[in-house]
């Protein structure tokens, strides 16, 4: 059994992004996301990406709660 806990940092950088605070930050500053869009299918991530996150989601997997926090953030901007 996986007990690894995954971070939001983590999350980015198994998306390839940059990890660092700043850049999470700057990431979600500059990627706002529509109030009830689905992440996935946001027009800035690339195709492997958007599979990823689609995935992490309906298998309810690892990652999921860092997927959640990070639509939220999204849409908050």
């Amino acid at each position: 059994m996986d007990t690894s806990t995954h971070s939001l940092s983590g999350l980015f950088r198994q998306l390839g992004l940059a990890d660092e605070p700043a850049a999470i930050r700057a990431f979600i500053a500059s990627h706002p996301l529509p109030h009830g869009a689905a992440l996935a299918d946001a027009p800035f991530w690339t195709p492997a990406q958007a599979d990823f996150l689609r995935q992490a989601l309906a298998e309810d997997a690892d990652w999921s709660e860092e997927v959640d926090e990070l639509a939220v953030l999204l849409q908050a901007v």
